[in-house]
């Protein structure tokens, strides 16, 4: 994470990691600083990234018949540190299917073939329609989202309008009294994502990243709306599952990242036409 100063780190099967490495992380999430003490020398590093990780349930899928708690076996310590938890399940569904399985079947033939030349050059008469779909340029080419990228990251930093902040307050009440309720009529099961301070900071860094993305210098209660209607389809949905009601979930076509990076949640929600963060 020191390594990844300044930009992102991506964990894979982060619900086998060892507890003493998971637990290590904690000071680097919540301080964006890592702490050592190793031969009589005591530092801090800097770790100031963005955490986007993937984590299984016990069983290794997604059990419907069961609550959150069950699915998601992770401490609550760790869970809280995350600005965005989605849940993803993998719903068959045969127009979807098929689509995986020609993207998959595409990337391999693309592999081998010689450099140079192109998906529709290769295309017979029957796939044309395939080929031109490979051919077409994207919404925003790679260069001019980088450097909008960069140009939000070095030159918008804004804050929260003050009536917008007496607004995401009253949300925050609002999600605390609803997460009580949920934990009263479920017979005061604990939810394995609690509701804190801390997801009160996640909204303040979703509405700013939101702000950031238009190239405002403050976030205003649009802003505002849109970070709490992003977190309910995230973290409340997935607070929810299994606990209050059920078709609330997320289905396959509303899958998206775990992490605290927010930023480029919000530029990739807006940017992409289409995009799975949606």
């Amino acid at each position: 994470m020191v390594l990844a100063d300044g930009g992102v780190v991506c964990i894979d099967e982060f619900d086998k990691m060892r507890p003493e490495d998971r637990v290590a992380i904690h000071e680097a999430m919540e301080q964006q600083t890592i702490s050592i003490a190793k031969a009589g020398i005591t530092t801090v590093l800097k770790s100031r990234t963005s955490v986007l990780a993937a984590a299984n349930p016990p069983t290794g899928r997604y059990d419907d018949l069961s609550s959150a708690g069950d699915n998601i076996d992770l401490q609550t310590t760790i869970l809280s540190r995350f600005d965005l938890i989605f849940i993803v399940r993998d719903v068959p569904d045969e127009q979807k299917d098929q689509a995986i399985a020609r993207h998959v079947l595409s990337v391999h033939s693309g592999a081998s073939r010689p450099q140079g030349v192109s998906r529709g050059a290769a295309a017979g008469p029957g796939n044309a329609a395939d080929g031109d779909a490979d051919e077409a340029e994207p919404p925003i080419d790679e260069k001019t989202l980088k450097r909008f990228i960069h140009y939000c990251r070095t030159h918008c930093f804004p804050r929260l309008e003050e009536q917008s902040a007496d607004k995401l307050v009253a949300k925050y009440v609002e999600l605390r009294d609803k997460a009580r309720m949920a934990r009263t009529n479920s017979d005061n099961e604990e939810c394995p994502i609690p509701m804190t301070v801390r997801q009160l900071e996640a909204l303040i860094r979703i509405s700013e990243s939101f702000a950031r993305m238009s190239l405002e210098a403050e976030a205003d209660d649009a802003h505002v709306a849109q970070a709490f209607d992003l977190f309910t389809k995230s973290t409340i949905n997935a607070m929810n599952a299994g606990l209050i009601n059920n078709t609330e979930r997320l289905e396959v076509g509303d899958r998206a990242c775990v992490g605290n990076m927010a930023c480029i949640i919000c530029i990739l929600h807006h940017s992409v036409p289409g995009s799975l963060y949606r």
